[in-house]
């Protein structure tokens, strides 16, 4: 179907954009790097990996600029339960190695912070996608994803969201060390 989009980006929504590919626009639902990321220069060109989920009532594509990424978002909706949509809520909480370590090593915590996945969903995710992970780079960092998490629920607790605080920790400078030292930061820069 349609595998790869080239094009610009005409309109960016809250979680989509809408790529003009010779005259036609197709509305793309997307990570939250992406929109995040995005130029507002009319000249520039995107192109995004996509995969067309297909259901009775709607075709709905779904891009990403890596192909490593539109491979993981496969792996997870290949689990029972999950659908596109929570995936794609999955992608927008880390990078793809992150999260391949987070299930690697039966990390639930890292999963639960997407709205819509519960301890049982995340549990089944871990269950399913453990041995499908591949070879991971490095030592798994399990206090480096637990300081994340930690990070991400204390801003979260001073009423931020989820999304606000995942977009701020991926700013903090890496001179900065220690969580109150990084939570300082990340508050400050929310702040602005």
């Amino acid at each position: 179907m349609i595998s790869q989009l080239k094009g610009k980006i005409t309109y960016a929504g809250d979680r989509f954009v809408i790529i003009d590919v010779g005259g036609v626009g197709y509305k793309v639902f997307t990570t939250s790097d992406i929109l995040l990321n995005i130029d507002n220069d009319p000249a520039k060109t995107i192109t995004l990996w996509t995969y067309l989920s297909v259901k009775e009532d709607a075709l709905d594509l779904y891009g990403f600029q890596e192909k490593t990424e539109l491979d993981f978002f496969e792996k997870i909706i290949s689990v029972s339960g999950i659908g596109p949509k929570k995936a794609l809520g999955i992608l927008s909480i880390a990078p793809v190695e992150t999260l391949r370590k987070a299930i690697s090593s039966r990390d639930i915590s890292y999963l639960t912070q997407v709205s819509g996945i519960g301890s049982k969903n995340a549990e089944k995710i871990v269950l399913e996608l453990k041995d499908k992970m591949g070879p991971i780079e490095g030592e798994i960092d399990h206090g480096g994803m637990k300081e994340e998490s930690d990070i991400i629920m204390a801003i979260k607790s001073l009423g931020y969201t989820a999304n606000d605080a995942r977009n701020v920790l991926k700013k903090i400078p890496k001179e900065i060390t220690g969580v109150s030292d990084k939570i300082k930061w990340a508050l400050k820069e929310l702040g602005k």
